[in-house]
């Protein structure tokens, strides 16, 4: 049988138990609504937030690896643009070498050919050493590779570099060139080794440039799918979250009558004493 006092009102403790349960649930679920996320801190989830957390400093450090990727095929491109140049410079150069291997040149017109001819020499040189991005170059012969960052444990992506000034090429810097229509005509056999040797160098360039895009896209699509993972982890459901924060304020709404309700019974103890 129940206790009919006024010092204890068991019917409103446990209605204000049931509201103190609502109200700290509506607490949680308006957190949610606001951040977004079902584990914000350590406090929802120790687990989940630690896993999440590790995650996203993996994904973060992707995009220094993005970085590094992106400034590897800016160096390669700057080389492949210097590598163009020097071909045509060389179908240049054989040009001017075969029109002065004809013996029926006079000296004048011999010696603005072979004028040509090393000018075109001299910019094959300087187009090998002014291909660098960064300052740093893959065409001037100055190093032998170059590594970028490749993932998120330090490992690398390695570029061999290719040396595309006239000693990579195969070609003397001697002056004069070539002196009479004889030696013209055997330097056209050098510069056809040259445009060779440049073709073959471009085209490794060209290779490491495909790998190294190909590298990146996979690197994007990685850090993509961490974070994709993170979100499960720890996003809220909104549609899930929006309709439970219905549902808890009605409910919060018919505790607070509960509790008015139960405060009420205490005054029917008054009736006793009339």
């Amino acid at each position: 049988m129940p206790l009919n006092s006024i010092n204890t009102n068991s019917g409103a403790l446990i209605a204000l138990q049931n509201l103190n349960t609502t109200n700290s649930e509506l607490g949680v679920t308006q957190q949610r609504i606001n951040t977004g996320k079902k584990v914000g801190n350590a406090k929802d989830n120790g687990a989940i937030w630690a896993m999440s957390k590790i995650q996203n400093a993996t994904s973060s450090s992707l995009n220094s690896v993005k970085d590094s990727l992106q400034r590897g095929q800016s160096t390669i491109d700057v080389a492949l643009a210097a590598g163009d140049t020097i071909t045509d410079l060389l179908s240049k150069m054989k040009e001017k070498a075969l029109a002065a291997s004809d013996t029926s040149l006079n000296t004048a017109s011999f010696n603005a050919l072979l004028s040509d001819f090393t000018s075109l020499r001299e910019q094959v040189q300087k187009a090998a050493d002014n291909a660098k991005f960064n300052g740093a170059s893959l065409a001037d012969g100055k190093v032998t590779n170059m590594t970028f960052l490749a993932n998120s444990d330090g490992t690398g992506f390695t570029v061999k570099a290719q040396t595309l000034g006239l000693a990579g090429l195969g070609l003397t810097t001697a002056t004069p060139a070539f002196s009479s229509a004889s030696s013209a005509k055997s330097m056209i056999s050098d510069i056809d080794k040259a445009i060779g040797t440049a073709t073959n160098k471009l085209a490794s360039l060209g290779t490491s440039s495909v790998g190294l895009d190909t590298h990146l896209t996979f690197i994007g699509k990685l850090q993509d799918s961490l974070d994709a993972g993170v979100g499960n982890l720890v996003d809220a459901d909104l549609a899930k979250e929006s309709a439970k924060l219905q549902s808890l304020q009605t409910k919060q709404q018919l505790g607070v009558q509960a509790l008015s309700i139960a405060n009420q019974s205490t005054s029917s103890i008054l009736s006793l004493f009339r």
